[in-house]
């Protein structure tokens, strides 16, 4: 005998407080957004209360709820945020099994591009929700990376760039050129910030800004040309986010962002995006040790590309250089660090904060590439050559490069080398809130301690412990 219980949808329940309406208010708002939307409906407030109690409402009214909810409280809300989640396995995530005279059960979630677009929209929305919250924010990055994500194609998404379904009524926002340049502003001062104070400053507010401006604005009436470069712009934000994520060790996370910043890029139409964030994905990939899967998606991201102009290909090749040195292919190795320096001889002096590589990265690059094949003296020769090409502004950049140094110092034997470079590394620290920063830091603490009646570890010592003591 089949069970007719039901979990109540606490999410529902939870935004009509939020709203303040009663459940006949809201049957009567629901009707009448019905009508704006071309729908005859004839809710009560016993309709409301069998949503409440875990009825899944129809699926055409579900867009309803949402936009009267979003309209109150001036912010977006997610199918998942109003408990209105279609499991895969047939039933809602608001109950195990329900019929009722006035709803019918929906067994498949819609797969089209337009829903794939919504789909893509709410899961930004409730991940930077999350990404700003600092008691939920170690939820969402408790996600594993996967290996083996299977990655869409830039054909496949560019077909399926269509716009959003429209939500019921008129719209009330029109965007323009200028609503693009202020996402285009603000991702450059958050990568600015990023630079300067870490990403565990940077994050949130990316998050935020996300959240808060740049989802409205993607939902928001504009020209198909000004869509576009919206969406473009969005996804630049999101692979800056899904950066910082990959950077503060939040790998699932980090995933998640570059995933969606893959769509977005493909449904601008935006191919050099794209191969931006499939270039990013191949990092992470290294990062992790995946050095198959990093090449593939380096190869990938360069073989993607259209013309690319100089700064483009040296970032692209830069990193196939690196992925190739980890699978002990030195031939290629080599052979893309030319084409990478080559090709930044003919770039122009443009600083980009997304996409953009300069000397510094360069000498990072033919650093690993020399570690992976053994050279550590040339490997400390490129690393320091790096510190000094790179901006002074560079502080989270300078955290990660001073601890490598001194860790690959130690290695070849060189103590009070290795302690010089950890005290610069403290010295920029201090300032950095970066997940990253605090594993060297650790790292630093862990590897001194054989070393800690030599002179160089004792005047080491009293730094380290002041700079503890100022972490927390």
């Amino acid at each position: 005998m089949a069970s007719n219980s039901r979990t109540p949808n606490t999410g529902l329940a939870c935004l009509l407080e939020q709203a303040k309406w009663s459940r006949s208010q809201f049957a009567q708002i629901i009707n009448r957004m019905g009508a704006e939307a071309g729908l005859e409906l004839r809710y009560d407030q016993s309709a409301v209360s069998h949503w409440v109690a875990g009825t899944m409402p129809k699926e055409q009214v579900r867009p309803l709820i949402l936009e009267a909810f979003a309209r109150k409280l001036n912010r977006p809300v997610t199918h998942s945020e109003a408990g209105l989640v279609v499991a895969s396995t047939g039933h809602s995530a608001a109950r195990t099994a329900s019929h009722s005279s006035a709803e019918t059960s929906i067994h498949t979630s819609p797969t089209g591009p337009d829903q794939a677009r919504v789909n893509t929209l709410e899961e930004l929305v409730d991940m930077g929700r999350a990404d700003m919250d600092p008691s939920r924010r170690g939820l969402i990055a408790a996600g594993l990376f996967s290996a083996a994500v299977v990655v869409p194609l830039f054909p496949d998404l560019a077909q399926a760039a269509t716009p959003p379904p429209a939500a019921p009524g008129k719209r009330t926002v029109r965007i323009g050129a200028p609503q693009v340049q202020a996402v285009r502003t603000m991702t450059d001062r958050i990568a600015n910030i990023l630079d300067e104070l870490g990403g565990g400053h940077a994050r949130p507010m990316a998050a935020a800004f996300l959240v808060n401006t740049v989802m409205p604005w993607l939902k928001a009436e504009a020209a198909e040309g000004v869509r576009n470069d919206m969406l473009a712009a969005a996804s630049d934000l999101v692979y800056l986010t899904g950066w910082m994520a990959m950077y503060e060790r939040a790998h699932g996370l980090g995933q998640r962002y570059y995933l969606r910043a893959l769509e977005l890029a493909g449904a601008a139409g935006d191919h050099v995006t794209y191969c931006r964030t499939l270039r990013g994905m191949s990092l992470q990939a290294s990062n992790l040790g995946y050095g198959r899967r990093a090449l593939e998606l380096a190869d990938s991201a360069a073989e993607a590309s259209p013309k690319a102009e100089p700064r483009l290909q040296a970032f692209l090749s830069g990193q196939q250089a690196h992925a190739a040195s980890m699978v002990g292919d030195k031939r290629q190795a080599f052979t893309r660090l030319r084409e990478t320096e080559t090709a930044l001889t003919k770039a122009d002096n443009r600083r980009d904060s997304i996409g953009g590589y300069d000397q510094t990265a360069y000498l990072f690059h033919v650093s690993h590439v020399l570690y992976e094949f053994k050279d550590l003296p040339g490997s400390i020769s490129a690393l320091q050559q790096s510190l000094k090409a790179q901006q002074k502004n560079e502080r989270q950049g300078r955290v990660h490069f001073l601890a490598v140094l001194a860790q690959r110092q130690l290695e070849l034997g060189h103590l009070e080398a290795a302690c010089g470079s950890w005290w610069q590394f403290l010295d920029d620290y201090e300032h950095v809130s970066s997940a990253r920063g605090d594993e060297h830091f650790e790292t630093m603490r862990r590897r001194l301690k054989p070393y800690a009646k030599t002179r160089a570890v004792q005047r080491l010592r009293p730094r380290i412990d002041e700079v503890a003591v100022l972490k927390g």
